[in-house]
């Protein structure tokens, strides 16, 4: 019994190769989508950083361009996730290289957010948009945007749209013209929505914040 004892001990106390602890500081709790290079020292991500991301196929390609050319252009991270398969086709854009691509055949955004847009990795992010592909952007300022949903102390929102320029699925996503955000849909025979609804697509969880 007592060399069997010292047996264990000793194996407990031997390490196989490899598997000495890491260097100190390579190992973090948290990460982050921003690129970086092979060599040299990490930039130190802004705080205020944000993370955009949208499910795209090579049809939308005119109205991606100019989603992403937007959110760039307001520093933040870009992550594109592609459902049809095509990549390639994407390279000619001056800002293909600048954001992160994930290929997966016809998969949904949410498929795509639930397991790209893992915790550990949008911690590092103060505001994330998860966008349809289609939303037009000539009209939004990600920046100002921004500005109302900190002013409000939104958690989550939603940009509203204009009904005489895009096409409405539920009135609660209808910009109001004298309304900064909304969170009910105006009362409507066909939707059977007033005042005292509490339940979509009269309301929902999100606050709609009108595109400016």
């Amino acid at each position: 019994m007592l060399i069997s004892a010292v047996i264990f001990l000793f194996k407990s106390q031997y390490r196989l190769p490899g598997s000495e602890p890491l260097p100190k500081g390579l190992v973090a709790n948290t990460s982050d989508l921003q690129m970086q290079p092979l060599w040299g020292r990490r930039k130190k991500v802004n705080s205020t950083t944000s993370l955009f991301t949208a499910a795209v196929g090579i049809k939308q390609k005119e109205t991606v361009d100019k989603m992403v050319r937007k959110f760039l252009s307001s520093d933040f991270s870009v992550m594109l996730f592609h459902y049809d398969g095509v990549v390639d086709e994407w390279k000619e854009l001056e800002w293909a290289e600048s954001v992160v691509h994930v290929s997966a055949i016809n998969q949904t955004k949410w498929w795509f957010a639930k397991r790209f847009l893992h915790p550990d990795i949008v911690t590092e992010y103060s505001y994330i948009f998860v966008w349809d592909e289609d939303l037009g952007v000539d009209n939004f300022d990600p920046d100002r945007y921004l500005s109302i949903v900190k002013d409000e102390g939104l958690e989550i929102s939603q940009p509203a749209l204009d009904s005489t320029k895009s096409e409405v699925h539920h009135k609660i996503t209808a910009r109001w013209c004298n309304s900064t955000v909304h969170r009910r849909a105006k009362p409507s025979k066909k939707h059977r929505c007033d005042s005292t609804s509490d339940y979509p697509p009269c309301t929902g969880y999100k606050l709609h914040t009108n595109l400016l």
